[in-house]
């Protein structure tokens, strides 16, 4: 129900530009955040050097096909006021909420992976508002608007311990904030389900408001092949008034590795959903069953995919 688009993947290592001295000839770039900002689509794309650094770098383009990446590094302004040593700021994901987009970065420091929000309203300056330090945790989404009142979050706290990597976890949790920096878990919205394709569970790109609800895709892993985990894309819906209530939840994937550069790469049989951006809304803000939807997708941690769809066909998912 997803459909590659022909000309993936839409970018490789081999269009990002030189930024030196920070990035010359990178090994990857994966997991981009993505959203229509001023009628072109923009990307913030991970970006990873031989030496296994991070680097978020800008990607614009017109149709959501052709990018052009900058020559810059973003930087996030403020950051420093974090404490402490910050190893790699990845992953990020972007909303755009009461005039401004924010991004929900993956930050990998002394204590553990931790969650950062930074702010922009031009892509091109962009302000570092805080760390939540409270918890281990990854995979942060913000909601595009407060829901009684409050701010949003569905976030995978990382409970499980692999034995042989970092901390990892099985459960979106819904959190809500009274200022978008202190955060309380409010319930488990959806948990890994062992045995079949998502047994380990996370957020992937922000939800999407539509009249059957919040529809959420999100990435599961399936562990139990004996040599390789299985990164695939799934589809659920959250209730518009209360997001906590799970309404339906797909039975099977929505995309998984089958292509060689998903199936080939720095970690092998990864489609990892992190960014999408929908054309049409109603005039309350609502996509439109009839909508495409692209769908941002790392492959293989290696470079970016991009998967086509409607929303009536992610809503029909959910069901199935």
């Amino acid at each position: 129900m997803l459909r590659r688009h022909p000309r993936n993947p839409i970018l490789t290592r081999a269009q990002i530009p030189a930024i030196e001295p920070w990035i010359v000839d990178p090994t990857s770039v994966f997991n981009p955040g993505a959203v229509l900002h001023a009628g072109r689509v923009r990307l913030v794309l991970r970006v990873q050097t031989r030496g296994r650094r991070t680097h978020l770098v800008m990607a614009d383009s017109a149709d959501g096909v052709d990018f052009t990446v900058e020559r810059r590094i973003v930087s996030l302004e403020g950051i420093e006021r974090a404490g402490g040593e910050i190893f790699h700021v990845y992953d990020p994901r972007i909303t755009r909420l009461e005039g401004s987009c924010y991004l929900v970065v993956a930050m990998d420091t002394e204590a553990g992976c931790r969650m950062g929000l930074a702010r922009t309203r031009d892509f091109v300056s962009f302000e570092f508002l805080g760390v939540d330090e409270a918890r281990e945790a990854r995979n942060g989404v913000l909601f595009p608007e407060r829901i009684g009142g409050r701010y949003l979050r569905l976030e995978r706290p990382n409970r499980l311990d692999p034995g042989d990597g970092p901390l990892s976890g099985d459960e979106i949790v819904l959190a809500e904030s009274p200022d978008l920096l202190s955060w309380r878990a409010v319930g488990v919205v959806a948990r890994g389900r062992p045995r079949y394709w998502d047994e380990r569970i996370g957020s992937g790109p922000p939800p999407i408001k539509t009249r059957a609800g919040w529809l959420h895709i999100y990435h599961g892993v399936a562990t139990h092949f004996g040599s390789v985990h299985i990164y695939q894309a799934g589809v659920l819906l959250l209730d518009l008034e209360d997001p906590s209530r799970l309404v339906a939840r797909g039975s099977e994937n929505i995309l998984e590795p089958r292509e060689p550069y998903e199936l080939v790469g720095q970690v092998p049989n990864v489609v990892f959903p992190s960014g999408i951006v929908v054309r049409r809304e109603d005039g309350e803000g609502f996509a439109l069953p009839e909508s495409e939807a692209l769908i941002y997708y790392g492959a293989a941690d290696t470079c970016v995919g991009l998967a086509t769809t409607t929303i009536a066909e992610l809503l029909a998912a959910c069901r199935r």
